[in-house]
């Protein structure tokens, strides 16, 4: 990124992540033709890309199809710690699943961390790999007690950690709770060298390539958008939302939350370390090597995809924390991950509905997919290969715990419908006269909701704000120009295209013939 967009230490005006910059990242063509291979892996992330990895040193033939550019969702959007500390959890696991499932989830992603560890000895990956200790620390009397109750969590199931009363930086703590010898990298580097390994063992990627849906089978079928079709033994769902849900009713049975993280070129030099806190809103650190130098990344500011406020106000808050702490010499990178949440907090990893077992799917990683994608690699190849794994029954998408899945169930299912009413009911006041330019909102246009975006030339796009969803209605995210639906966390670029789903189909848009014959009264211009 150039320093030509802004002044030194301000926002950057255009929201871009670091991680694929600096990096030549190989290019795919997009399918066009009928193909058949063992098995079908839909989604270019870590998840699928470690999948391809592994089942092409089995011996077998692999494809995956990205919808757009590998490693550009949220594998490309990370903070990149790779832990088993994942906030505060494993009470709460232990008190919901029992201690056995607890102790299972952590040592599935201290089995995910140790192979990322190996493979990179064994293929001298440089990924800037390196050992940290993860802290979660709280700065008030309430958190302080949680973390001290899951220390002893962290006893009960063999966990080796340690609480300490404080932290390397000028934060204010009460006590923090830290996991020895975890680890952070550079996940492009990683995986671009991962795929350089799945080319030469014959595997298959095309991009620019969406699958929209699958012929069930003894040899499923996937479906592209532009009519080509891959046949193989077995489908891998890789993609952030089931691209295909199958029976799982997987829209209600998980929300979308997004986050944020600034690149920050400190005026203090960070102490080495991974940290989250406890409090909310969350702050999240950790130092990276930007061409060269070291900054550090603070994220947090996390809230459900599409509700809420002003989102460049989650940005600058982080801004905030950072000239507080550190003090910012330059804000090089902004950007933010969305990531989905299931109901009680553990992935879906598995048959895509009980008896399926040629459809397997991966999603919820509630932002720790460093690890949890690596742990849905390792199943989906033990499951291929008709291997026990012992985390298969943890993570099979068809369980279901009376509570609390239930009640967030219900919950959660009933914010979706308080946000699809309340869409329906709004008319807001503003047109398109009153925007600016680089500016974007919710009008009305002959007394229907639209929505408008007028880009830095002063060109005005305007689509219909219904989500091709379920028909909830989107809202604008000023801090990363998109649209997106509070119901279920589909976005859409502002002239409506799908960046995220479950949603498939674009926004409608308004061609210039329509919006040429709207009156100046009625539109605002």
């Amino acid at each position: 990124m150039t320093h030509n967009d802004r002044s030194k230490g301000k926002l950057p005006q255009v929201p871009k992540p670091y991680w694929r910059d600096f990096i030549d990242l190989p290019e795919f063509p997009r399918l066009d033709k009928d193909i058949h291979v063992d098995v079908v892996i839909v989604g270019g992330g870590i998840t699928g890309i470690t999948s391809a990895y592994l089942l092409a040193n089995e011996g077998l033939k692999v494809a995956i199809l990205e919808a757009g550019k590998l490693l550009n969702g949220t594998t490309g959007h990370t903070t990149a710690k790779i832990t088993a500390q994942h906030d505060i959890i494993y009470d709460e696991f232990i008190q919901t699943m029992g201690k056995s499932k607890a102790r299972l989830y952590y040592e599935a992603n201290m089995e995910a961390l140790s192979f990322i560890k190996k493979t990179v000895d064994q293929h001298q990956i440089n990924c800037d790999l390196s050992i940290q200790d993860a802290y979660i620390y709280a700065t008030t009397e309430q958190y302080a007690s949680k973390l001290e109750i899951e220390k002893k969590a962290y006893e009960r199931l063999g966990i080796d950690g340690e609480l300490v009363d404080h932290i390397p930086f000028d934060i204010d703590i009460k006590n923090a709770l830290v996991m020895k010898n975890q680890a952070q990298f550079h996940p492009i580097k990683y995986l671009t060298h991962l795929i350089q390994i799945i080319k030469e063992k014959g595997g298959l990627i095309f991009e620019h390539t969406t699958a929209v849906n699958i012929e069930t089978g003894e040899q499923p079928t996937v479906l592209t958008s532009k009519g080509s079709r891959v046949t193989g033994s077995h489908v891998l769902s890789c993609s952030h939302f089931p691209f295909y849900e199958g029976l799982g009713f997987y829209s209600t049975r998980m929300y979308a939350d997004r986050s944020y993280i600034l690149a920050v070129k400190t005026k203090k030099s960070f102490p080495g370390g991974m940290y989250i806190s406890a409090d909310q809103p969350t702050r999240s650190l950790r130092s990276a090597m930007v061409n060269g130098e070291e900054m550090v990344l603070i994220g947090g500011e996390g809230h459900k995809t599409g509700q809420g406020k002003d989102t460049m106000e989650h940005y600058k808050a982080l801004e905030t924390f950072s000239e507080q702490v550190f003090g910012i010499d330059d804000i090089v990178y902004r950007w933010s991950a969305q990531d989905l949440i299931t109901i009680d907090k553990i992935p879906y990893i598995g048959e895509i509905t009980a008896g399926q077992p040629n459809i397997l799917i991966a999603t919820g990683y509630r932002k720790w997919g460093m690890t949890n994608g690596t742990v849905a690699a390792l199943l989906f190849r033990d499951m291929i290969l008709d291997k026990k794994n012992a985390y298969q029954n943890l993570y099979t998408p068809s369980r279901f715990y009376a509570h609390p899945s239930l009640k967030n169930f219900l919950v959660e299912n009933a914010n979706v419908a308080a946000h699809l009413i309340k869409g329906k009911l709004e008319l807001p006041a503003k047109n398109a006269n009153d925007l600016s330019n680089g500016e974007g909102a919710v009008i009305t246009i002959e007394g229907h909701r639209k929505g408008a975006y007028k880009d830095d030339e002063g060109k005005l796009h305007i689509v219909d704000t219904t989500c091709t969803h379920i028909g909830c209605e989107v809202e604008w995210n000023n801090g990363d120009r998109t649209w997106d639906c509070p119901c279920h966390g589909s976005r859409f670029s502002y002239t409506g295209e799908v960046i995220e789903g479950p949603a498939e189909k674009p926004l409608q848009r308004h061609d210039h013939t329509m919006l040429d014959n709207l009156t100046s009264e009625d539109s605002g211009y």
